[in-house]
C-alpha cells in the first residue's frame, strides 16, 4: 500500500523541520545568528490515467487524468538573512553592522570566511580579532600605549596615543549575489559558494552596504514566538502522518483477515 511510504516520507520531512527549528531556538541568542527555515518540494507522482490522450473511441480527449503523488522531500534549509536587532553594550570593538554587508575574516589555514558578528578582540600582539582568535580582515594592531579606539560609521579605526588620534585602518564590507547560497561554517561564520556569487568588496556607508555602529553587537533575529507556532505545525503534521500510517496498516490488516 502506497499510503504507508507516502506518510513515512512526511514523518522524515517533519523530522527534519523539527531539527531547523531547534537549532533556530538553541541559537536565539547568538550574536549575528540567521534563522533557517525548512523547504520541501513534492516527489514524484505516478500516472494512472493521463490527461489529454483520446478516450475510448478515439472521439474525444480525457479533460482530466489520475495522477498520485509519492510523497515529500527536503529541498533546502534556507537561511533568512534578515537583520537582527541592534543591542547596544559598551565594548570599544563590539561593532554592529546596520544594513547589508559582512565582515571579512581570516580563518583556518589563510582562507577567508564572513560574519556579521562584530565582537571583537585584541590577541596578545594587540591585532584585533574574533573571540575564536581569527584575524579581521584587514588587519589591525592596536598600539600598547592606546587608551581609546573610536570607530566611525563608514569603518575607520582610529586609536588615541598620547593624546593624539591616529588611523589604524579601513573595516570594509562585502556582499554577495545570493545570501542564502552562503555555507555555513559554525562559529557565526561563513563560505562563499558557487551557488553565492564572488564577494564583492565595500565601504560601510555605500549604496548597497550598512553602516557600523561601534559598541553595539546586532542579536539573532530568531522569533521565539514564531518558532513555537512553527514547533506546533510541525508536531501536528508529523502526528497527522502516523494516523496515515496506523490507518494503512488497519485497512491492510482487514484485507489480510479476510483472505485468511
Amino acid at each position: 500500500m502506497r499510503a504507508l511510504a507516502i506518510a513515512a516520507t512526511g514523518m522524515n520531512a517533519q523530522q527534519t523541520n523539527l531539527e531547523v527549528i531547534a537549532n533556530n531556538i538553541a541559537n536565539i541568542n547568538t550574536t549575528g545568528f540567521k534563522r533557517a527555515r525548512a523547504e520541501f518540494t513534492d516527489l514524484l507522482y505516478q500516472v494512472e490515467r493521463t490527461a489529454g490522450v483520446p478516450a475510448r473511441g478515439g472521439e474525444n480527449l480525457v479533460p482530466e487524468g489520475a495522477q498520485i503523488g509519492l510523497g515529500v522531500r527536503t529541498a533546502a534549509i534556507r537561511d533568512i538573512h534578515l537583520q537582527g536587532a541592534l543591542e547596544q553594550t559598551g565594548n570599544d570593538l563590539d561593532v554592529a553592522i546596520n544594513g547589508q554587508g559582512y565582515f571579512q575574516i581570516q580563518g583556518p589555514g589563510g582562507e577567508t570566511l564572513y560574519t556579521r558578528d562584530g565582537a571583537f578582540n585584541k590577541n596578545d600582539t594587540g591585532q584585533i580579532v574574533t573571540l575564536d582568535g581569527f584575524t579581521v580582515d584587514p588587519a589591525m594592531t592596536v598600539p600598547e600605549n592606546t587608551t581609546k579606539i573610536a570607530i566611525n560609521d563608514s569603518g575607520q579605526v582610529y586609536a588615541t596615543v598620547d593624546g593624539a588620534d591616529q588611523l589604524l585602518g579601513q573595516l570594509t564590507l562585502v556582499n554577495f549575489a545570493n545570501e542564502p547560497g552562503l555555507a555555513a561554517q559554525g562559529g557565526n561564520l561563513f563560505r562563499e559558494t558557487a551557488a553565492s556569487g564572488a564577494p564583492i568588496a565595500g565601504v560601510p556607508g555605500d549604496p548597497g552596504y550598512g553602516v557600523l555602529k561601534q559598541g553595539y553587537l546586532e542579536n539573532s533575529n530568531v522569533d521565539p514566538v514564531k518558532e513555537i507556532s512553527e514547533l506546533i505545525s510541525a508536531q501536528r503534521a508529523y502526528e497527522m502522518n502516523s494516523k496515515v500510517i496506523q490507518a494503512a496498516d488497519e485497512m491492510s490488516g482487514v484485507v489480510s483477515k479476510g483472505i485468511r
